[in-house]
């Protein structure tokens, strides 16, 4: 475009109806202009609609200014028009996508988030809605930033709002399949498996204090994984079957592993628990790979030992490599989900490390956090919204029961 050339910016903004659109793009048909960009929006049936139009220099602005105003006033709608001369300017490269998540949220988070992003000299492209229960979900479309000081700033704003906030880059990645690698314990499920059990072997208080401190780092893994085991001794293997029949997924559990199946992504669970467990999940969820530690069973009895190799915390990372590997998926393209001290090296192998309801020293290491007890919340973070995820299970006549909400 050159300087001769002129822009004409219209905003049509009233109640929505159908044909609005193609009742003004039919009118400006009618001149020699050509469309730069149309951005389209609807919030509670109010319609919002901008349009540029590149006008050359011998076009009768006035006459498109004209039919343009005639169409909203024959639409009982409201136009502003404004004109402008010479290049269009090209958005910003450096496109983040910043997603908010509150239960509620408040104007005041949204102040803060939206102040600090302009403090750091970037700017909002673009805002749209993926939720509104169980908790609001924004996200917001970000040029101009550097991703990793735009996350430090916003995780400080998102403590202080007591919201939950995300950081991704943009681009062709985040809509390639991808591995989601899960944990399972106080993540995947309700509760820890091994405080179960030993509530059936009677040592409960003793082996939940030794969960605590070794989910905060404070313990060895390994070291305390043996300890808490030990005290499980002689326990009848009948108690793992009883364990097993009281398991409940955590909220929402179903809905995300089923959506992210439905788009091809491949699904993994890597735990500090038992394989007895484990393997009752991947068999009922569809799971595609999975890692844990063994019982080890004698006569029909709970030696006080594990079975092998264990997956503590480094353990884990190497999962995660070796599930990326034979799904031939670039780490890059992998998405880790954990609470614990235990999950952090897999959080930060993973291309997007999400802390789940997790310790303070795990959110403060994750490339993201969620501390709402819904675990199809994670679909946000990935760009998929409440109402795609429904109106899939909508077509899908294998959901009858089940609700949204998972």
């Amino acid at each position: 475009m050159d300087g001769s050339q002129r822009t004409l910016l219209l905003t049509l903004t009233g109640h929505d109806r159908p044909g609005v659109t193609s009742r003004l793009f039919a009118t400006l048909a009618a001149f020699p202009v050509t469309v730069v960009d149309v951005e389209q929006v609807v919030i509670r049936g109010r319609l919002v609609l901008g349009v540029l139009l590149q006008c050359p220099h011998d076009a009768d602005i006035g006459r498109v200014w004209s039919a343009a105003e005639e169409v909203a006033a024959d639409l009982e709608m409201d136009i502003e028009i404004s004109t402008g001369r010479g290049k269009v300017s090209p958005r910003r490269r450096g496109r983040l996508h910043v997603t908010v998540l509150g239960s509620p949220l408040r104007p005041g988070a949204m102040a803060g988030i939206a102040g600090r992003i302009a403090a750091s000299g970037a700017n909002i492209d673009r805002i749209e809605r993926l939720a509104s229960y169980p908790v609001t979900c924004i996200e917001l479309q970000v040029s101009g930033a550097d991703p990793v000081a735009l996350r430090a700033e916003l995780t400080a704003e998102a403590a202080q709002q007591q919201v939950d906030v995300a950081v991704q880059r943009s681009g062709l990645y985040r809509r390639a399949k991808r591995l989601i690698v899960m944990d399972v314990d106080s993540t995947l499920i309700q509760g820890e498996v091994i405080e179960l059990l030993a509530e059936q072997a009677g040592c409960l208080p003793e082996v939940a204090k030794v969960t605590e401190a070794a989910m905060r780092g404070e313990l060895d893994f390994e070291g305390s994984l043996r300890e808490r085991v030990a005290l499980l001794a002689g326990l009848d293997a009948s108690a793992i079957d009883e364990v097993r029949r009281k398991i409940r997924l955590a909220s929402g559990a179903r809905t995300l592993v089923r959506t992210l199946k439905r788009l091809d992504y491949k699904f993994a669970i890597v735990s500090g628990g038992f394989t007895q467990i484990t393997d009752g999940l991947v068999e009922e969820l569809g799971i595609d790979y999975s890692a844990a530690n063994t019982l080890e069973i004698v006569n029909g009895k709970l030696t006080g030992r594990v079975v092998g190799e264990v997956i503590d915390r480094a353990g884990k990372a190497r999962a995660l490599q070796e599930f990326a590997r034979r799904a031939q998926i670039p780490i890059s393209q992998t998405v880790a989900i954990g609470d614990g001290a235990n999950d952090l090296d897999m959080l930060q192998v993973a291309g997007l490390g999400i802390a789940y309801n997790a310790k303070p020293v795990v959110r403060q290491a994750a490339d993201a956090a969620v501390n709402v007890p819904y675990l199809d919340t994670i679909l946000f973070l990935l760009g998929i919204s409440r109402e795609e995820v429904e109106a899939a299970d909508a077509e899908d006549p294998a959901v009858t029961s089940e609700s949204t909400a998972g």
